[in-house]
């Protein structure tokens, strides 16, 4: 299903920037995952500690390599990854699975307002392990990070991954040396890759099972690492990450290695990871981790930023504003997102005030999004792969055992502050699931009818010159793909109380295609030189700049000598030299005729407000404010036309 784009090529500078990009969340995991499995109160033995590397080792085997890095890249649509790809993919085919879409994306972003704040803050916890600095506030410097790392979002993710590269790939390789050096003094440790280690902890360990809660915290990067996909390549990314898991491994088993040979009974709030650091290296080693846990930021943001420009071109969230920051198609900046981030993660700093607390908060809702991956790749895998069907019932059935059994241990961390993250989510699953439903509601009942009843009185309107013209162009959004139909409510606009007379109507539809980047048009004439229809094909990715398309189109017809262009006056050629263009945007109403279930009530509500405070239609349509005039229209859904009215005598 993929093909190449510039940015899938596989060359040094390539894997280099993917390292900044891609691997910024996955890779900062050691900074808490032994951490969060040792905890604070529990004695530190052989069966938790090589248990607990087993379980992360067979985690990153199955659950991001298997699953992600071999599996689901190859779910790529036309180079773009994640859970709205992968749906639009599925939906190709027929198969509508918007709700398992709608709660996977929303859990998503709700990790992405959660994944800045205990990467950043576990890493400037660091500071406390150097003498003098034990009580050094550490939320204003946690704080100072994430603002400055929003504030160059606008310079572009090409930018930022040229700068962060470098930086994580040193992160990579210092996880390594310091994973290295541990070994060397508890070299025994690597027999805890043996599977085995890990089933002990989670069948005989007597709280092993829950333990999984923070094991998961090891792989909670690889949903965003599939979001990312359109910024470098599947080959990029498979390639890389061969040096980005050894690191992690070694690293682990380093940490590991730390706790069996310290002699320490309990962590008594220590950081494993800074705490096998040689004290020369502590200092460097903050400094470095702290860039490390800023790019794991990076790598949540640049998915948000993909997943809600997706999911605005499917109808799933309100419009906003999307800006390219360079000619590179992948590389956006939504600032309405930027902005909602920015105070997502300043919240979730300022109310668990520590790593600890926001650790309790971190995994479950991607547990979420990972089981409804796995749903949706399962359709994937039957409609496109050619693996037998018992191959990929064997397959889904694994990931989902495994995804239910860390969605059940992370269950736990409902009450400690897992409802952070659930109530985000919510926020989001209901102004998608309105929007999308709402969009839905408002075009029920559309009345279609055929143009040829009505293309001899528009072209009769058109001539008539006893009636004032309106415009010399005036066009007219329509849903219809169909050369003779369009909207009754469009003929009544056209044909109204004050009949708007125009040398030539056209109407416009916008096809969004499930290809990232297709721009392509198809005009049909339906009465000469008077009626038109472009139907335009733009791809999920595309900014649509629908009235600089149109200019194009009728310029060159007009140079084609296809298109002829009149004036009421024709000294008004003197003064313009451009005819004057009118776009008709239709909004709807709820009637006062309808009536309403409490459920298309309630999204017909939410819808509303939504559509008070999205992004500008004109500007989402890419229309001039000045060309465009709205009008609004009834919507009527289970009219009850029999009216019981007596006349009193």
């Amino acid at each position: 299903m993929s093909t190449t784009t510039t940015h899938s090529k596989v060359t040094y500078a390539s894997l280099l920037i993917t390292f900044g990009i891609i691997f910024g969340d996955i890779g900062t995991s050691p900074l808490y995952v032994m951490k969060a499995i040792i905890g604070n109160e529990r004695l530190i033995t052989e069966d938790i500690v090589y248990g607990g590397v087993s379980c992360i080792f067979w985690t990153l085997f199955f659950q991001t390599t298997i699953k992600y890095i071999w599996l689901t890249l190859q779910a790529d649509n036309n180079g773009e990854g994640g859970i709205i790809s992968l749906y639009s993919l599925i939906n190709k085919k027929g198969k509508k699975l918007i709700i398992p879409t709608i709660i996977g994306a929303a859990m998503l972003f709700a990790d992405g307002i959660i994944t800045p704040p205990v990467s950043v803050t576990s890493a400037v916890e660091g500071l406390r392990f150097i003498k003098g600095l034990e009580e050094i506030p550490i939320i204003p410097i946690v704080l100072t990070i994430i603002t400055i790392l929003f504030l160059v979002q606008r310079s572009g993710t090409s930018k930022v991954g040229k700068i962060f590269g470098p930086m994580m790939f040193i992160w990579f390789t210092f996880l390594m040396g310091i994973g290295i050096y541990m070994l060397t003094k508890y070299p025994e440790i690597i027999k805890s890759l043996n599977p085995y280690y890990a089933y002990n902890l989670l069948v005989n360990y007597p709280e092993g099972f829950w333990l999984l809660g923070a094991v998961f915290l090891c792989t909670t990067g690889a949903e965003a690492l599939y979001s990312d996909l359109g910024h470098c390549g599947k080959n990029n990314i498979r390639i890389s990450w061969i040096y980005v898991k050894i690191a992690l491994i070694i690293n682990y088993l380093g940490q590991a290695a730390w706790l069996m040979h310290s002699g320490q009974e309990y962590l008594n709030g220590k950081n494993p990871f800074f705490a096998m650091l040689p004290e020369f290296l502590l200092i460097p080693g903050i400094i470095i981790s702290t860039c490390a846990a800023i790019i794991a930021s990076q790598a949540l943001i640049t998915g948000s930023f993909t997943l809600v420009n997706e999911a605005i071109n499917i109808g799933l969230w309100p419009r906003t504003m999307v800006i390219q920051p360079n000619e590179e198609k992948s590389q956006i900046y939504i600032p309405t997102i930027n902005v909602l981030l920015w105070a997502g993660c300043v919240f979730v700093v300022l109310y668990f005030q520590s790593s600890e607390h926001m650790e309790a908060a971190y995994g479950l809702a991607i547990t979420v999004t990972m089981l409804m991956t796995t749903f949706l790749l399962a359709y994937y895998l039957y409609l496109y792969n050619k693996l037998p069907k018992v191959a990929i019932a064997i397959i889904i059935t694994i990931f989902t055992i495994i995804e239910i059994s860390f969605f059940t241990a992370n269950i736990l961390k409902f009450h400690e502050g897992g409802y952070v993250a659930l109530s985000i989510s919510l926020i989001f699953i209901v102004l998608m699931y309105c929007n999308y439903y709402g969009k839905i509601l408002n075009e029920r009942n559309l009345e279609f009818v055929n143009f040829n009843n009505y293309k001899s009185i528009l072209s009769e309107l058109s001539e008539d010159k006893s009636v004032n013209k309106y415009s010399t162009l005036l066009f007219y959004f329509t849903k219809s793909t169909k050369k003779n139909k369009i909207e009754k409510n469009i003929i009544n606009s056209i044909l109204a109380k004050r009949p708007k007379r125009a040398d030539m109507y056209w109407f416009v539809n916008v096809e969004r295609t499930n290809q990232p980047y297709t721009l392509a048009y198809e005009l049909i004439e339906i009465e000469e030189k008077k009626i038109y229809k472009i139907i335009f094909k733009i791809g999920f990715r595309v900014q649509p700049k629908t009235e600089l398309y149109i200019k194009r189109i009728i310029s060159d017809l007009y140079q084609s000598g296809e298109l002829e262009l009149k004036y009421l006056q024709p000294t008004l050629k003197r003064y313009n030299s451009e005819p004057d263009m009118k776009f008709i945007l239709l909004q709807k109403f709820p009637s006062i005729e309808s009536h309403f279930t409490l459920k298309e009530a309630t999204i017909l509500k939410v819808y509303g407000l939504i559509k008070k405070v999205e992004y500008n239609i004109s500007k989402s349509f890419g229309l001039e404010k000045n060309d465009v005039i709205i009008e609004q229209v009834p919507l009527y859904l289970h009219s009850k036309n029999k009216i019981d009215l007596q006349r009193i005598k």
